[in-house]
């Protein structure tokens, strides 16, 4: 009888994990938008859409830079430390609170969150992906960065802050960004799910490194951007804008690459899979 009540158990914990695993449906948010960007320079049509998106410029943004490194965050003396990301302060927006801690237990409280309550626009610099990881993941503060998409708003990010919109989050290892699937740092912050999105794709040569986590993951859809590209998502399709590209990692073989191109303009179906033709 111990025997068998052992082997129930174990079934019935099987079932449930088997219940859980991912059944490969990407999709983005219910409500609100995502402005995902492949790092480097911001064009107007990027910001401008983000701004558009949060309401106008009058609106009520927040920025986080907390994927930069302290020395780069000390040097910027209180402005938006990436100055590549987000030109001179966010945007030249003025209603702007910049949130930043390396403390999780007070970014787990009402106070500090606080900001983000009356946030139409939230926007994540560069970075390493994994600081943000150690700063928020499970806490208040990004309780109430959901609560800014489910309210209708915006969340955006560049580089690090393109990747970290991911359920899985690819290059978060602490040793170097090189590793694309670190242990302990491969659950992002999931506004995106049963993907895994790369960035800063062309300049670094990265087009193929998403197969890898495709071949590990078949249920994830994998989405690079080169720089100054965007993806705007809504609901369980993107628009591409911006200067560049976007590469598709479905698992499948494209001429001998494990990828396909999309163009500024062009529209993707999450849900399917595939672009939507005009």
């Amino acid at each position: 009888m111990k025997r068998l009540f052992t082997w129930l158990c174990i079934l019935s914990f099987t079932a449930l994990a088997f219940a859980q695993k991912p059944q490969g449906n990407t999709t983005g948010p219910k409500k609100g938008a995502l402005v995902i960007v492949g790092g480097g320079k911001i064009p107007a049509a990027i910001s401008d859409k983000f701004i558009e998106l949060a309401g106008g410029r009058e609106a009520h943004f927040v920025y986080i830079p907390t994927a930069t490194e302290d020395e780069a965050l000390n040097r910027a003396e209180g402005q938006s430390p990436s100055q590549s990301d987000v030109g001179k302060g966010l945007f030249g927006l003025k209603n702007v609170t910049i949130l930043h801690t390396r403390d999780r237990n007070l970014a787990n409280t009402k106070a500090f969150a606080a900001p983000l309550r009356k946030a139409a626009g939230v926007w994540f610099g560069g970075g390493r992906q994994w600081r943000l990881v150690d700063s928020y993941a499970g806490t208040e503060t990004l309780k109430e960065i959901w609560n800014v998409l489910k309210r209708g708003g915006v969340i955006g990010g560049s580089s690090a802050g393109a990747s970290i919109q991911a359920s899985y989050m690819v290059r978060g290892a602490r040793e170097g960004n090189t590793v694309m699937m670190a242990k302990g740092y491969e659950t992002g912050f999931g506004f995106m799910q049963n993907i895994a999105i790369d960035q800063h794709i062309n300049t670094r040569k990265r087009e193929s490194d998403l197969k890898e986590v495709i071949t590990a993951h078949p249920e994830l859809l994998g989405v690079g951007l080169y720089e100054s590209t965007a993806m705007v998502v809504h609901g369980n399709q993107f628009d591409i804008i911006g200067e560049g590209q976007v590469a598709i990692t479905d698992g499948k073989d494209y001429d001998g690459k494990s990828y396909y191109l999309l163009a500024p303009g062009e529209r993707f179906d999450l849900k399917k899979r595939q672009k939507i033709r005009p």
